[in-house]
C-alpha cells in the first residue's frame, strides 16, 4: 500500500512537471521566514504539494506527513535540507526540482498559518503507553520525556517541529529512520540520539500516542 501511494505521488510529479516549467530551476537562496509576506491565498507551488499533503497541508495518506500548522522555522529548514541534499526523499526530490527556492519562504508561510488537523487515536491501550513516554520519558533506558522539547500538546516552538496530530505511519518511519541513521539532519544528533535508545514497541506507542494530541 505504501509503495502505491510513492507512485501515485510521484506520477503526480510528473504530470505537473509538464504543466509548470516556469518551475524548473532552484535559486541560490531562501528567503528567511521572518522576512515572508503575510499569508494569503494559496501559493502556485502548493498545487504541486497537494499531490502528497492534501489540500491545505492535511494528508490523507498515512505516509506523508500533515503540513498544516506546522512550525515556520522547521518547515523552512526542512525544505533548504532536502533541496541541498541533507535530508533525501525521491519524491520530494523530483518535487522540489520544479519548485524556485524563493518560493520556499512563501508556501512556508501558507502552511505554517493552515489550522492543524484534529487528533484521532485507533489504539486507545497503545496511545496510554506512548503517553508515558512522552510525559515521563524511560530515564533508565536514558530517553528523556519528549515534552520537554516538543511542548506539553506536542506543537513545537520555533526550535521544534510539531508533532501533534501527524500521521502516526510517517511519524514511526521518522523515529526508525533516526534510529537507523539514514535521516542526519537532527541538529546536534539530538533525535538520532534519542530515537537509538527507543525499541520498536515504544516507537509505535509513541506514533500511536501523537496522533491523537
Amino acid at each position: 500500500m505504501r509503495s502505491e501511494r510513492r507512485r501515485a505521488c510521484a506520477l503526480a510529479v510528473r504530470a505537473l512537471r509538464g504543466a509548470r516549467p516556469a518551475l524548473a530551476a532552484l535559486a541560490t537562496l531562501a528567503l528567511p521566514v521572518a522576512e515572508a509576506a503575510a499569508p494569503g491565498p494559496e501559493p502556485a507551488a502548493a498545487t504541486l504539494c497537494a499531490a502528497c499533503h492534501g489540500e491545505d497541508g492535511r494528508s490523507s495518506a498515512p505516509a506523508f506527513p500533515n503540513l498544516a500548522g506546522q512550525q515556520a522555522e522547521y518547515l523552512q529548514k526542512q525544505l533548504i535540507d532536502f533541496a541541498k541534499g541533507r535530508r533525501t526523499n525521491e519524491v520530494m526530490t523530483a518535487a522540489l526540482a520544479q519548485v524556485p527556492r524563493s518560493d520556499f519562504a512563501t508556501l512556508v508561510v501558507y502552511y505554517a498559518a493552515e489550522p492543524p488537523p484534529p487528533g484521532r487515536v485507533g489504539d486507545a491501550v497503545l496511545a496510554a503507553a506512548g503517553r508515558g513516554i512522552f510525559e515521563e520519558g524511560d530515564w533508565p533506558a536514558g530517553i528523556p520525556p519528549c515534552r520537554s522539547c516538543h511542548g506539553g500538546q506536542g506543537a513545537g516552538s520555533e526550535r521544534y517541529p510539531r508533532l501533534a496530530g501527524q500521521n502516526p505511519a510517517y511519524t514511526l518511519q521518522q523515529l526508525a529512520d533516526f534510529k537507523a541513521g539514514t535521516r542526519r539532519n537532527d541538529p546536534r544528533r539530538a533525535m538520532r540520539e534519542v530515537a537509538g535508545r527507543l525499541s520498536e514497541v515504544q516507537m509505535k506507542a509513541l506514533a500511536e500516542y501523537l496522533a491523537g494530541l
